[in-house]
């Protein structure tokens, strides 16, 4: 029935530019109507709409075509296809006042992202994207690792959505999301995940002659739209084997949607034998459509001020344990262990009712990483850290431990309680980026660095500083702290100390 439903639909659209050829254009808006008056036939028939005086034009004479196509069931079934798409929801939020009008580098994104959203639809059946519909889903994994399979790569370009720190990027993905129908094959994940679970099945897949190729086809088979949020590549084993991953992928079927701070031509930018790296982004702009988002305004930045927990001074530390012990209410804070991936375990030292308690030196000090903290918030929901410094170049490693540390929190919806040397933007005054430490100085980034030996000049790090520092704004900010509120039903404490709190 959803086949030939589809045909219908593709019937539909060859008869509206046929139409369209000897008149103007059909608008977008128009279409949408037309659309969403079909898929009301089952309450009401199409011979009763009318003319719309909002629109000022008949509903297009294709729709009329259509009625007579299909029967009854037909058309009640229409009710199963995908309808409105990310420009309608991002509309309805502009209009509740949950989102901000005027920004046209958002609505420049959301018409990108509609655009895909219409070409998936349009290509439901080629790039088979219902799972429940096709009926070599049972023997496709398996038929695959037999048999080397033709490339089948998707008909439709994905989408790599880049710009700076709090414009709307995950957000406006995240809609889009959304939107997908159910049945269809699909995942959102963050990057730093992502690729946790890529190196975990490749030691599940050890000896064979191509893992990464079994790697693909499972996920593949799970999604073949994969939506990743914050793609940055630091990691050298990451960047060694994205292009043969993603080659394998895209050959697959499977489409790219993703937010990044960088550009495709700046990623992994100065990083351990980068020209390695490169053939991927040539496979990353061949695939996917990239798109900036030009806007230079931070909507973290516009919450409210002064609500969190973030504490000023090392003298703070009192304060940070009494919030910590009012948070976890009658339960005795005790050692605990959290199982991360692969066998390993990550040791925290004091954790009770959701909340765990770290030094920083126990979270960012040691060689852990992402997986490490990913499995903490699997476990915890609530994390208070005593002791962040300010960085330069003598804890190059451990800011970017806490970097990653503050990306996973804030995809985890987490809530934290630190004491810091300083405010948020001060903590990271001495990172910096190639271009920022040449236009600071006439002479060369190598020259300036002698100027003052902590001075860590780093362009991962220097991007990676303002995504920081844009969280941990709104991490600490009321709008933030009262949704954590409501998924896990914590009331907030009121912040009555002696110390600094500022809006991090």
């Amino acid at each position: 029935m959803r086949a030939a439903v589809a045909r219908s639909l593709r019937q539909l659209r060859r008869l509206a530019r046929h139409h369209a050829e000897g008149r103007a254009p059909i608008n977008r808006l128009t279409r949408q109507q037309n659309a969403l008056i079909l898929r009301s036939s089952a309450s009401r028939p199409l011979c009763t709409v009318r003319h719309n005086d909002e629109y000022g034009r008949f509903v297009s004479p294709a729709v009329e075509s259509l009625r007579n196509m299909f029967s009854t069931a037909t058309a009640d079934s229409i009710k199963d296809v995908p309808r409105g798409g990310p420009m309608v929801e991002y509309e309805k939020r502009i209009a509740s006042g949950d989102l901000v009008d005027g920004d046209s580098f958002q609505v420049d994104t959301i018409q990108q992202l509609q655009r895909l959203y219409e070409d998936l639809v349009e290509n439901e059946e080629a790039c088979q994207l219902d799972r429940y519909q096709s009926s070599e889903k049972s023997g496709r994994w398996l038929w695959s690792r037999l048999i080397a399979q033709p490339s089948t790569d998707s008909p439709v370009k994905g989408l790599y959505l880049y710009g700076g720190v709090g414009t709307g990027k995950t957000m406006l993905m995240d809609l889009f999301y959304e939107q997908l129908p159910a049945n269809w094959r699909k995942k959102r994940i963050h990057f730093h995940d992502f690729m946790l679970n890529v190196h975990s099945r490749l030691q599940m897949h050890k000896g064979v002659s191509d893992p990464l190729d079994m790697v693909a086809a499972e996920i593949s088979d799970e999604a073949i739209i994969l939506c990743l949020d914050e793609f940055m590549v630091t990691d050298v084993a990451d960047a060694m084997i994205l292009n043969r991953l993603f080659r394998h992928l895209f050959s697959k079927g499977v489409i790219l949607v993703s937010t990044s701070n960088r550009a495709p031509d700046q990623l992994y930018e100065g990083g351990l034998q980068r020209n390695l790296f490169l053939p991927f982004i040539d496979t990353l702009k061949e695939r996917c459509i990239a798109h900036p988002i030009g806007s230079a305004v931070d909507y973290r930045q516009l919450g409210s001020a002064g609500e969190g927990f973030y504490f000023i001074g090392n003298e703070c530390s009192t304060v940070l344990k009494q919030k910590f012990q009012s948070l976890i209410g009658d339960e005795e804070p005790t050692p605990q262990t959290v199982e991360v991936v692969m066998g390993r375990h990550l040791e925290v030292p004091l954790g009770a009712n959701g909340c765990a308690y770290f030094q920083f030196e126990d979270l960012c000090d040691r060689p852990i990483g992402a997986a490490d903290y990913f499995g903490l918030f699997k476990k915890f929901h609530t994390l208070a850290v005593e002791g962040v410094p300010k960085f330069g170049y003598h804890n190059r490693t451990a800011a970017y431990r806490f970097v990653t540390l503050v990306d996973v929190m804030y995809e985890n919806k987490g809530r934290l309680l630190c004491t810091a040397e300083a405010e948020p933007i001060e903590l990271f005054e001495k990172v910096v980026t190639v271009a920022e430490a040449q236009k600071s100085s006439p002479r060369s980034s190598r020259s300036r660095k002698s100027d003052d030996p902590d001075l860590c000049v780093d362009n991962e790090l220097g991007f990676a500083k303002d995504r920081t520092i844009s969280r941990l704004t709104e991490l600490n900010s009321r709008e933030y702290l009262e949704d954590f509120e409501a998924k896990w039903q914590q009331p907030l404490h009121a912040l009555d100390n002696g110390g600094d709190v500022v809006l991090a």
